[in-house]
Formats: structure tokens, sequence, C-alpha cells
């Protein structure tokens, strides 16, 4: 129980990125109040490696941010990624937040079939 509160409240506060004692105690409200589901199927080693890439995405987020501002990127593509191995909802919810978060990328569409739709943004390729 304690490992889906702290869970949901760090998703909170990345999404509100507000510290103040009215955002934690809405955040602690609302974790409390989020339905529970049933207990997931999921590994311990695939929560770890996604804690690990939340962290490796806060500072690629704002080398993404400088780059974009510095060099415009004005091609656009969509591809179709594959989704790592059987995954719960709640690590599929983590694998499109986190590639949404980076500014190049953002998921379009979860496909059931274990795709994700994936939209970049890409520099223009020298010719």
């Amino acid at each position: 129980m304690i490992g889906h509160l702290i869970l949901r409240l760090t998703i909170w506060f990345l999404l509100t990125a507000n510290f103040s004692l009215a955002n934690i105690i809405i955040g602690v409200i609302i974790a409390l109040i989020l339905p529970r589901g049933f207990p997931g199927s999921e590994r311990f080693r695939d929560w770890l490696q996604s804690f690990w890439k939340i962290i490796v995405a806060i500072p690629q987020a704002y080398v993404e941010s400088f780059d974009m501002i510095l060099n415009p990127h004005l091609e656009e593509e969509i591809v179709m990624e594959r989704v790592p191995a059987p995954r719960s909802s709640r690590l599929i919810f983590l694998d499109v937040f986190l590639i949404t978060f980076t500014p190049k990328t953002i998921v379009v569409k979860y496909h059931e079939e274990g795709w994700y739709e994936v939209h970049y943004v890409r520099r223009r390729k020298r010719r």
C-alpha cells in the first residue's frame, strides 16, 4: 500500500510541479481515494527499470528542450514501437508517461496488440 501511495504521489508531483502545502494535501487525498485494483503481476525488476528510466528522463527532457530552442526541429514522423514484454496496465501507464515526458516524443495511441504509436519531432536531415 505504501509503495502505491509513493508512486501516485511521485506522479502527482511530476505532473503539478508544485510542492505547496495545499498541493501536497490534494495529492495525498487523490492518492488515497484512487481505486487500488487487484494486486499486480509486475516483477520488482520491471519497476526498478521504470524508476531508473524516470531518473534518466528528467535531465533528458531539459537537454531536448534546449536542443529544440537552439536548433529548429521541423520534421515529424510517427513510429510504431513494441511494448516491452507482457506489461501490466500500471507499467504501460509509466511507459506512456515516460515517452510523453520528453519534449520530442508523444504517444499518440496504445494498441492492445502490444504497440505504441509514437510521434517524433526531429531535426531536418542534412543533404
